[in-house]
């Protein structure tokens, strides 16, 4: 048989185009298949017809058995069928290969189709979510599918082989045991003594026994044909006492060990294999002719005392599994009902997305961790589940792809930004291009983000048309116009005004104010570079010095509104830095893409505290103030 090897290079072309977003949740299997037996007694009823008081009377006999090695294959194979979901395309590719080239392939079927049934569920997902990849000239599904598929087709063959292997025996072992048959009711129908009978008879029993199973459909039929003629040949020959005896000691001593051993599977941990081994002992038993009379009794109660225990914990551990599903369930409909609430929230901020997309993938984690719901609901549920999921990255995707179209229009807006500063920075027109320069700046600072790949590209170069016209213009400054004595001057101010202690006297206050002022205009330009900056200290210092005469002043200096009260004047300062700490959120939304970001992001988090901080000295003198009015 050829072996057929996926090329590594297929495999990792198709890992490359998953998404992640969407594959957060991966496929569910659906719960395994509970036994049927649980519902009612196993295949062995507890309390079988009780064996005959002489040989001929007949003995119940329990359905067709499963062949045990297939059983507890397809056990083992529900078992695992609950981790391939997580697999990948590569790893279930090779979970089959090394399947097929095991020693029990044949007996794990089950475990075969359901890596069948993983492989192409996770191929065609990844099929629908990539189609731009299955078009392509070089398409990276075409190449495992393929490899799968011969891998799977020589599987196909053995197993048809060893199916028609397994049946063909199975048609032997029938034959053989109608020759059996045959003969037994030969030695039936001979009148000969019991002593030359009883060999014969002895040898037809083992030959009995060592035959293998026989087709289904045949199992009852030549069961029953076989026991009737066992039955018949206690009844009619007439067999000595001694050797009678021996033969029922015999059985005596087989069925104690048989009771010996569903007495210590009693004792089994695993439930499961515990009552598939009773099976098997009880057709065992069946194969074994009567006891003496006198302990037929006895020994037929202890091997089903030993039967009721195995089936009463049996069914006890169907039904605590169906009470932990049930419980499952519930936990997995409230986290059903969580992501729902998620997926139909409106969010608008970058910042928000990124938030609950983090708090999505906890309840994903969560639901990885509960066990199977119940057989009927399991499927329901995880579709439920998933399809909240998806209705989430999916408004998340559409966000982001406007988001994009966005950023496309602001690049472009920066560059008509750029063209413009390149051709001013070579200006010696110096307070018209500083004027137009400042405009440039102005307008930059409204556009919004752009794609994180050229966001720092453009912003060098602008940033580099900016320095060169300005460290020109500083050059050629005249005498008067000391950049740097300027900004030295106006550092000074500021710490006077740092320094300052308020006095009680509002009058004095005010002509503190106005001296500040007044010296602060009279000073020239400083460097371009640290013009918001040193500004930006000036107005700190002033607010918190000043604060009422500071909004006064800037009330005043808007004519044809009356003078607001000092609430009011808070109250905007209140919704101001509201404002600011919603722009920086935003920010650090779209700061956190890029790989140079972490200063960015630690200054904005740094001006969110802080505007934090002012926000709660607000409240207080908000309260204040509104105490005051109210006296």
């Amino acid at each position: 048989m050829s072996e057929t090897n996926i090329p590594e290079e297929a495999l990792k072309a198709v890992s490359d185009v998953e998404v992640k977003e969407e594959q957060i949740v991966k496929e569910e299997p659906v719960a395994a298949e509970e036994p049927a037996a649980p519902a009612e007694e196993p295949a062995v009823a507890e309390d079988p017809v009780e064996e005959p008081a002489v040989a001929g009377e007949p003995v119940e006999e329990p359905e067709a058995p499963v062949e045990p090695s297939e059983a507890e294959a397809e056990e083992e194979a529900d078992a695992k069928a609950e981790n391939l979901a997580d697999k990948t395309l590569a790893e279930l590719s090779d979970m089959f290969r090394s399947l097929k080239e095991a020693t029990d392939s044949m007996l794990r079927s089950k475990e075969a189709e359901n890596i069948k049934s993983a492989f192409y569920k996770l191929l065609g997902k990844l099929k629908s979510e990539n189609p731009e990849a299955e078009n392509s000239l070089s398409n990276p599904f075409e190449a495992v599918e393929e490899n799968f598929k011969a891998v799977y087709a020589d599987y196909k063959k053995e197993r048809a082989e060893y199916n028609r292997q397994q049946d063909a025996k199975r048609e032997e072992n029938l034959a053989a045991k109608k020759q059996i048959i045959e003969e037994l009711k030969a030695l039936v129908e001979n009148d000969e003594d019991a002593s030359a009978s009883f060999p014969a008879f002895r040898e037809l029993q083992n030959r009995w026994r060592e035959a293998g199973p026989v087709p289904v459909t045949a199992y009852r039929d030549i069961n029953d044909t076989y026991q009737f003629y066992v039955e018949k040949f206690y009844d009619m020959v007439k067999i000595s006492r001694d050797l009678r005896d021996l033969d029922f000691q015999k059985n005596l001593e087989a069925k104690e060990k048989f009771c010996e051993i569903a007495e210590k599977l009693a004792e089994n941990d695993n439930v499961v294999s515990a009552f598939h081994e009773l099976q098997k002992l009880h057709e065992q038993w069946k194969e074994f002719g009567p006891v003496a009379k006198e302990k037929r009794e006895d020994i037929w109660n202890r091997f089903k005392a030993a039967t009721a225990v195995i089936n009463k914990r049996y069914q006890a551990h169907f039904e605590s599994q169906k009470e932990e599903q049930v419980a499952n369930l519930a936990a997995k409909q409230a986290l059903c009902e969580q992501v729902e609430e998620i997926a139909e929230k409106e969010i608008t901020s970058s910042s928000e997305w990124n938030e609950l997309s983090r708090r999505i993938e906890e309840i994903q984690a969560e639901w990885r961790k509960i066990g199977f719901a119940t057989r009927k609901e399991n499927q329901k549920i995880y579709d439920r589940f998933r399809a909240a999921c998806d209705k989430f990255f999916g408004r998340k995707r559409d966000y982001y792809n406007q988001f994009k179209d966005s950023m496309n229009v602001n690049l472009e807006k920066k560059m008509s930004i750029i063209e413009k500063a390149e051709a001013l920075k070579s200006s010696t027109e110096w307070k018209k291009a500083t004027d137009q320069f400042i405009e440039l700046q102005k307008q930059w600072k409204e556009i919004g983000a752009v794609p994180r790949k050229k966001s720092e590209q453009i912003w060098k170069r602008f940033r580099a048309a900016c320095d060169e016209f300005f460290a020109e213009r500083d050059k050629h400054a005249k005498p008067e116009n000391d950049f740097y004595g300027n900004l030295k001057a106006k550092k000074r101010i500021i710490e006077e005004i740092q320094a300052y202690v308020p006095s009680e006297d509002e009058t004095a206050n005010a002509e503190a104010l106005r001296d500040f002022n007044a010296r602060w205009q009279e000073i020239g330009h400083v460097p371009f570079k640290e013009k918001d900056a040193v500004n930006d200290a000036f107005r700190a210092a002033i607010r918190e010095k000043f604060p009422l005469l500071h909004a006064s002043q800037r009330q005043a200096s808007r004519p044809g509104r009356a003078p607001r009260s000092e609430r009011e004047i808070l109250m905007d300062k209140y919704r101001t830095l509201q404002q600011d700490i919603t722009t920086y959120e935003n920010n650090i939304g779209f700061f956190s893409a890029s790989k140079n970001s972490e200063p960015l992001i630690k200054q904005m988090q740094e001006r969110i505290e802080q505007a934090k901080a002012e926000l709660k000295e607000l409240e207080a003198k908000i309260r204040k103030a509104e105490e005051g009015e109210a006296e």
